[in-house]
């Protein structure tokens, strides 16, 4: 029977480089945000990336690593990561650099309350107090009780709603990874990224709906596609090159060792953000932010360090969706 690895050091190195990747793929499409739609950014994106994780499945041993007994699990974790990107980015167009970041990092604390029906663990009281506290800090850092927001509050609540996307999709990579490899999972998000692009192209790719909406997120959506600028081409090579390495990195990372040792080291996301915000787009956050991020960090942090001190099962061991 298939057991998941325990490899702690190595899957933190693969969070961190990922990480890494992932705050400098965020800033580049912060800064393509207002002259492209998100769907031709994802389609070119996806289509170098592609190219990248398929000559890593050769490199890992051949095609026939792509075959599944599980497809509507794959299908479903592909869908989870489009609407986990999807609602992330769309932020962009309205929200700071850091602000969409550290709102998404509630994402662990999404993780620590559905590894109670899909891992099967037990969350103290402690553990769920920290929940509570960090999603205060979501709160705060939203201020939806203001009555002049410069922006709506579902646009607020799109990097919550993509951190519980992202979080399903971690569970659901902890249970793959007992059977597939990190570059075939890849393979399979970058399939389901085109697929879904491509779509977006069909259905709005001449901007035909983005001046029937007011909000700059669905335009960032709708808006009709552009022939890229010789720079714009090379900003979405990089991207399409990160990409292919942010998938394999972030899968080996959690089929490697357990969510509890490597969900933490995504933090280094945040002070990211905030450098590239400050340096590129000239965004400092407010106070809101900076309390919202030190009750969201420290909740998170807490969850991890209590985990860890109540001695849980070694990975190999531990129920996966009933399985052991």
């Amino acid at each position: 029977m298939n057991t998941l690895s325990d490899r702690p050091g190595l899957g933190i190195a693969f969070i961190c480089f990922g990480v890494a990747a992932i705050s400098v793929n965020d800033m580049l499409i912060k800064l393509l945000s207002g002259d492209y739609p998100l769907h031709e950014i994802v389609a070119a994106r996806a289509g170098i990336g592609l190219l990248i994780t398929l000559t890593l499945v050769k490199l890992e041993g051949g095609w026939h690593l792509l075959r599944t007994k599980t497809p509507v699990l794959h299908m479903l974790r592909g869908l989870l990561v489009v609407l986990a990107n999807m609602t992330f980015y769309a932020a962009f167009a309205v929200l700071s650099l850091a602000q969409v970041t550290a709102l998404f990092f509630v994402a662990p604390l999404f993780i620590t309350l559905l590894s109670i029906p899909f891992l099967g663990e037990k969350v103290g009281p402690l553990r769920l107090a920290a929940v509570v506290v960090g999603f205060l800090g979501a709160l705060v850092m939203q201020q939806p009780w203001k009555d002049d927001l410069e922006v709506s509050r579902l646009v607020l609540l799109l990097p919550v709603i993509a951190a519980f996307f992202y979080a399903m999709l971690q569970v659901l990579t902890r249970r793959l990874g007992l059977t597939t490899r990190a570059s075939a999972l890849a393979v399979y998000l970058q399939a389901t990224f085109l697929v879904v692009a491509f779509g977006f192209w069909l259905v709005a790719g001449d901007g035909r709906y983005a001046d029937r909406v007011e909000s700059e997120a669905l335009r960032f959506l709708l808006r009709p596609w552009v022939m890229p600028s010789g720079h714009d081409a090379l900003v979405l090579l990089a991207l399409g090159t990160l990409s292919g390495f942010v998938g394999y990195a972030l899968s080996s990372a959690y089929r490697l060792a357990a969510a509890a040792t490597i969900a933490p080291f995504e933090y280094i996301g945040l002070p990211l953000a905030i450098l590239w915000g400050w340096l590129i787009f000239g965004e400092w956050p407010g106070a809101n932010v900076w309390v919202g991020c030190a009750l969201i960090v420290g909740a998170g942090l807490f969850v991890f360090l209590r985990e860890r001190r109540t001695g849980r099962p070694a990975p190999g061991r531990r129920r996966l969706w009933g399985r052991r």
